[in-house]
């Protein structure tokens, strides 16, 4: 019989959790977005663009902890469907910076509301108090996982 120590449970494993919670999120975004004909993958560039928009393909790979091909890829299915363009950095013809078109721009209001609408059915029965300090855990555990990553790269 393993040592408890040895044997970490699913129900135990943050990591584990996190995951399944996240699918869970990922499910039900597709669900709201496939009328629009997007999926949860553009929704992420999406609000990295709502914040940052003109932000290189390195910097969104970045901001959405994809790697540069992956980014490259579904900016590129974006372009395609008319919600960004890419244009060749001026200052610098090694980078590509992102814009939202028109369409990609006024996707914001149409889709923040059903990103809330998500969050309040995931928060359901669920004190304000606790999803805070979830949220707090959540930053401090992703601050503790990024410098780790960092560590390993060194």
């Amino acid at each position: 019989m393993p040592h408890p120590s040895q044997d970490l449970a699913p129900e135990r494993s943050l990591g584990f959790q996190v995951r399944r919670c996240h699918r869970a999120f990922d499910r039900v975004l597709n669900g709201h977005l496939a009328p629009a004909g997007l999926s949860s993958g553009f929704w992420y560039f999406l609000r990295a663009l709502w914040q940052e928009n003109g932000a290189t393909q390195k910097r969104l790979a970045q901001l959405n902890n994809v790697t540069e091909p992956t980014a490259v890829a579904v900016l590129g299915a974006m372009e395609r469907l008319g919600v960004i363009r890419r244009e060749r950095n001026a200052a610098d013809r090694r980078k590509v910076n992102v814009f939202l078109t028109e369409r990609g721009d006024a996707l914001k209001v149409e889709l923040m509301p059903t990103a809330q609408r998500i969050n309040e059915i995931a928060g359901a029965g669920i004190p304000a108090a606790d999803i805070d300090t979830c949220l707090s855990v959540l930053k401090r555990m992703s601050e503790n996982l990024t410098a780790e990553a960092a560590r390993l790269q060194a």
